[in-house]
């Protein structure tokens, strides 16, 4: 479930990138799965991108920040990350995000394009990464109860 400020917090975000050429950028997180329909209460709002695609980002949203877009990470994943506040809205932006794998070595960054889809809603068309490929991102990232949870749900078994 998204809140009214969400929405709020969407739309802003849609005027400020729209005519960006080339912009790639896509929905994640609870406020994707909800979007995509899944039960879930959005926290905020996560937004990936390839890495110009962040720092363009948070140009466009410089007024909102909180904490400026930059390469940090864990132990688990690292990104070109910020942080804004969008009214109640909470916005994180990782750019290039990569995911440590079983061997040590770092995941290489996602290619976006072919893992956004792209859900109507609110008079909004708002790219989101595929459920599927969100599945296997929180299984590599050690979020098993996650990965199970979006799994059961494109299976149909959450209606159970």
């Amino acid at each position: 479930m998204l809140e009214t400020y969400h929405i709020k917090a969407l739309r802003l975000i849609l005027e400020k990138i729209q005519g960006e050429p080339g912009l790639v950028w896509a929905l994640t997180g609870s406020a994707s799965f909800a979007l995509q329909g899944m039960d879930v209460t959005a926290h905020d709002i996560d937004i990936q991108a390839d890495k110009a695609g962040a720092y363009k980002l948070g140009g466009l949203l410089a007024a909102y920040c909180t904490e400026p877009v930059r390469f940090c990470g864990t132990e688990k994943i690292r990104s070109h990350f910020g942080r804004f506040q969008i009214g109640q809205a909470e916005v994180e932006v990782m750019g290039d995000i990569q995911k440590r794998l079983p061997d040590g070595a770092w995941e290489g960054p996602p290619l976006l394009a072919p893992l956004t889809r792209f859900v109507d809603w609110e008079g909004m068309r708002l790219p989101v990464l595929s459920l599927a490929y969100e599945a296997k991102a929180y299984r590599l990232m050690g979020r098993t109860a996650r990965a199970e949870e979006i799994e059961r749900y494109i299976k149909g078994e959450d209606a159970l």
